[in-house]
C-alpha cells in the first residue's frame, strides 16, 4: 500500500479471510480509514472523492468519523461513520449498526473581498468585469502598490455562485490536496496564489503518487500569479496546456493521473525590473536592455494565451485621500451573471470556451467592426489564436451591453485589451 487510506480495507480483508467476519455482504461496501495501533480510525484525505466513487459504484462507504462530514457532502451517497475498527466489525456482524454520516451543521455563505475597497483604477475595474463575464485570462501591469493584488483578490466575488456539480468538482479536487478540504468552505470559489518560487510540480501536480497542484486546486476558481516574470520560465510553460484544455495529464513511471484544471488565470507584473517605468513621480532606473530582458522572461506562446492586458497606473494623491467608495461587488456580480446567462442560453458555455464553428457562428462582427478588426490584424501581425481571442472578448463586451451584434465599439475596446500584449 502507498497510503493510510487502505488500512481499514486491509484489516477487514484479513478478518474476513481468517473467518472472523462474514464475507457474503462485503461486496456492498467500500472501506477507507487509517488505523492506529489501538484500532482507532484516523482522518484521511480525499473523503469527498471517495464518496463520489462509492456512489457511482452503488456501494456504501465506511469511513473514519473524522472524515465523514466531508464525505457526507455528497447527498445521494450512502456513507457510514466509524471511530474504531471494532465498530465496523460489529456492524458487519449485525450486532450494532454504524451511524450515518452527516454533513456540517451549518455551511456559511461564501464571502469575498469587496470591489468597493479599490480606489480609482476605472480601466482595471472594467477589465476585471469583462474578464469575469467571459471567463477570460487577465494580466495586470503597473508599479508596486497600485492595487493589482487587490483587484485579483476581488475577482471571485464578481463571479456567479458555483453550481452544485461545480462545487462538488472543486471540493473533490481540494479534498485530494495536501491540506484536504474544510467542509465549511464548501461552495466557495477557490483562490490560489502560489509564490513565484513555486516549482513546476507544485504548480501542475505530481509526486510518486500523483497529487493535484495549484492549477487543479484552483478548478472553477481563480489562479493568481503575482510577479509573473519572477516565475521560472519552465514553470510558466507548463500552463500552456491547461489554459487551452482545462485539464492536466501527469505521467510517472509507476502510474498516470489526469486532474481537472479549468481555472481563470489572473497575473500581475511590474512594467520593468525597478517597477517605476512610466511613474509620474519616481524615475525609472532601468535601461532598455534590462526592460526587454525582464519582459522576455514571459514567452510569446504564453502571452498569446492571455486574453486581456490592462495597465494599473499609480494613483494621484487626490484619489488616494478621497473618502468616497467605488462601485461594490454586488451590482457588478449581477451584470456578470446576466452576461453569463446570455452566453449559456445562446451557446451552452462561456465565451472563452468558444471554438471552431461555434466561434464563427456567435462571434461575427458587423461590417464596420470587421473593417476595424482587419486593419488591426494587418498592423499588429496577430496570430490566429490572438485574432480569435479578440473576437471572444468582443463577444463578452457585447453581452455586457445586452447586444446581440458585435459592433465597432465592442471590438475597439477588445483590441485595446489586446494591444498591451504586443
Amino acid at each position: 500500500k502507498g497510503t493510510g487510506h487502505y488500512d481499514l480495507a486491509i484489516a477487514i480483508g484479513i478478518l474476513a479471510a481468517s473467518g472472523q467476519l462474514p464475507c457474503e455482504h462485503l461486496h456492498a461496501y467500500e472501506f477507507a480509514g487509517e488505523l492506529g495501533l489501538t484500532g482507532q480510525l484516523r482522518a484521511i484525505r480525499g473523503g469527498l472523492a471517495l464518496a463520489m466513487a462509492a456512489r457511482d459504484a452503488q456501494r456504501t462507504l465506511v469511513i473514519s468519523s473524522a472524515s465523514s462530514a466531508e464525505a457526507a457532502l455528497i447527498q445521494d451517497a450512502s456513507v457510514l461513520a466509524a471511530e474504531h475498527l471494532l465498530q465496523v466489525c460489529q456492524h458487519l456482524n449485525g450486532s450494532e449498526s454504524l451511524a450515518t454520516a452527516v454533513p456540517p451543521a451549518e455551511i456559511p455563505t461564501p464571502t469575498y473581498p469587496d470591489l468597493a475597497d479599490v480606489k480609482g483604477q476605472t480601466a482595471a475595474r472594467r477589465a476585471l468585469e469583462v474578464a469575469a463575464a467571459g471567463n477570460h485570462s487577465l494580466l495586470l501591469i503597473g508599479p508596486p502598490g497600485t492595487g493589482k493584488s487587490m483587484l485579483a483578490q476581488r475577482l471571485p466575488g464578481l463571479l456567479p455562485a458555483l453550481l452544485e456539480h461545480e462545487a462538488l468538482e472543486a471540493a473533490a479536487v481540494q479534498s485530494l490536496g495536501q491540506n484536504g478540504l474544510d467542509p465549511r468552505q464548501f461552495g466557495q470559489r477557490p483562490f490560489r496564489s502560489p509564490h513565484h518560487t513555486a516549482s513546476s510540480v507544485a504548480l501542475v501536480g505530481g509526486g510518486s503518487v500523483p497529487q493535484p497542484g495549484e492549477i487543479s486546486l484552483a478548478h472553477h476558481g481563480v489562479l493568481f500569479l503575482d510577479e509573473l516574470p519572477e516565475f521560472d520560465r519552465k514553470v510558466l510553460e507548463v500552463l500552456r496546456e491547461p489554459l487551452e484544455n482545462g485539464k492536466i495529464h501527469i505521467s510517472r513511471a509507476a502510474r498516470q493521473a489526469e486532474f481537472p484544471a479549468r481555472f481563470q488565470l489572473v497575473a500581475a507584473m511590474n512594467p520593468c525590473p525597478c517597477g517605476y517605468l512610466g511613474h509620474p513621480q519616481k524615475a525609472c532606473r532601468c535601461t532598455p536592455e534590462q526592460i526587454a530582458r525582464y519582459r522576455g522572461r514571459i514567452s510569446g506562446p504564453l502571452l498569446d494565451r492571455i486574453d486581456m492586458v490592462v495597465e494599473v497606473p499609480a494613483l494621484p494623491e487626490s484619489v488616494l485621500l478621497a473618502r468616497g467608495q467605488g462601485e461594490s461587488s454586488a451590482p457588478v456580480r449581477e451584470r456578470v451573471g446576466a452576461a453569463r446567462q446570455r452566453q449559456y442560453t445562446r451557446q451552452g458555455l462561456h465565451n472563452s470556451g468558444l471554438l471552431g464553428a461555434s466561434l464563427d457562428e456567435h462571434c461575427q462582427p458587423d461590417a464596420a467592426g470587421l473593417a476595424l478588426l482587419q486593419n488591426a490584424v494587418q498592423k499588429l501581425g496577430w496570430s490566429a489564436r490572438a485574432y480569435h481571442r479578440v473576437l471572444r472578448v468582443a463577444r463578452t463586451i457585447a453581452d455586457l451591453a445586452n447586444s446581440e451584434a458585435i459592433t465597432k465599439q465592442h471590438l475597439a475596446e477588445a483590441i485595446q485589451y489586446r494591444r498591451g500584449i504586443e
